[in-house]
């Protein structure tokens, strides 16, 4: 079978409110299994805020009553997101190899940006199940896939409320259905990006904690954990191997796909992925005025100090020419676990931005990186493009991707 026939037929059989779903075809089972976010409370929408850990309370307050005139713009941000259900309770699917037995190792795959649906994953995880006879989980990104409101990708719905928002912002570029949920969110509180981050973070820390406590039906407790990522995914797996604050992935391995960068290092605007202004609003917010903000709000300063790991690190990777030497000091000590594919003619994660990133200033980053040049059009968004025109060439070079992406996880 190609690579359209494995994705139409993955697509067809793939439901996220069954338990269980068999592919004969494969020898692969897919399991939904239940996921009770402990996190939210980090979201903007609580009254007040307590860093638990270090005794601390913070008056830190996130603002989401905006006053627009706009009925469907309104909807998506006077919205509490530390309330939104959705998030805190979900599945999140795993393939697995016909077996009886718990796995006992796993790949975590990471998506991209504002992604609403596993369907162009399906095949890549099933193709790496076939060639690793690993288990590979899916999880969800905060207010990703079924992580988000069902009115978020209602085409109708969004489609008024991009209206809206070309009315108020008339030189807004990428504007569209698709991404107007996301762009309006993080135009008008840029500090999402930084907290949804955060709780998915954790909310990872959380899944290998059950998993280490034999909580989790499908995995042996002491299981392999290695991770493969896409996009922006990749960014969340380069702060979780280089914070590492409970020595989770010391010997697990990451290969990421289409990304890698430091953060001003990419282009998301796209009519799939952010438009203009919200790409705007976060360059501007962590980019630009990051330490202005830290001034301004003590919360963020105590999660961005050396009290927090992670916060270390989020800021090491915003600015290619800043943290430098904090930065490029882990890579290059994590380095040997770490792979990235990147694609030539990619313009949301250039090549040339993931070698320069993660080989470092001086070069000497032991990270492995490789680009390809498929011989059809495609692109960052969809690199794998499910159509019968250059079918064979697709299925060819989605094979040789995967085939690299799985050696690296061996």
């Amino acid at each position: 079978m190609s690579y359209r026939d494995d994705f139409l037929f993955l697509r067809g059989q793939f439901d996220q409110d069954e338990d269980f779903i068999t592919l004969k075809k494969y020898r692969q089972n897919i399991f939904n299994l239940p996921f009770e976010s402990q996190n939210y409370h980090l979201l903007p929408g609580e009254k007040f805020y307590r860093c638990a850990e270090h005794n601390r309370d913070f008056d830190t307050t996130y603002s989401t009553d905006n006053s627009i005139a706009s009925p469907h713009l309104s909807e998506l941000l006077r919205v509490d997101d530390s309330k939104i259900q959705e998030n805190i309770t979900f599945t999140y699917p795993i393939f697995k190899p016909f077996t009886l037995e718990k796995s006992k190792e796993i790949i975590i795959l990471l998506h991209g940006l504002n992604e609403k649906s596993w369907e162009k994953y399906l095949p890549w995880a099933q193709k790496l199940v076939e060639l690793t006879g690993k288990t590979i989980i899916l999880f969800p990104t905060a207010f990703h896939m079924n992580r988000a409101p069902k009115t978020w990708s209602d085409p109708k719905l969004m489609n008024k409320a991009c209206k809206e928002r070309k009315k108020l912002f008339p030189t807004v570029v990428n504007s569209s259905f698709a991404n107007i949920a996301i762009s309006t969110r993080l135009q008008f509180l840029p500090q999402r990006f930084l907290w949804s981050g955060f709780q998915t973070y954790y909310d990872i820390h959380q899944l290998i904690r059950e998993i280490r406590v034999g909580k989790n039906p499908q995995i042996e407790k002491d299981a392999s954990i290695d991770f493969f990522s896409y996009s922006v995914g990749s960014f969340l797996a380069e702060i979780l191997f280089m914070a590492d604050e409970q020595n989770y992935f010391k010997q697990s391995k990451l290969c990421m796909f289409c990304g890698g960068p430091i953060l001003n290092r990419m282009s998301p605007a796209s009519k799939f992925i952010l438009d203009s202004e919200a790409n705007v609003a976060i360059y501007s917010y962590f980019i630009e005025h990051l330490e202005n903000e830290l001034k301004r709000d003590t919360r963020l300063a105590h999660y961005f100090g050396k009290d927090h790991p992670v916060g270390q690190v989020f800021k090491c990777m915003l600015d290619y020419n800043k943290m430098i030497t904090f930065r490029e000091k882990i890579l290059k000590k994590i380095g040997k676990r770490i792979s990235a594919l990147a694609l030539q003619k990619d313009e949301v994660v250039p090549a040339i931005e993931v070698e320069l990133s993660l080989h470092g200033h001086d070069g000497k980053i032991p990270i492995k990186v490789k680009s390809y040049d498929f011989p059809y059009e495609y692109d960052h968004v969809i690199p794998f493009p499910a159509r019968e025109k250059n079918e064979s060439e697709i299925d060819r070079w989605f094979n040789k991707s995967m085939k690299f992406i799985a050696q690296q996880l061996k």
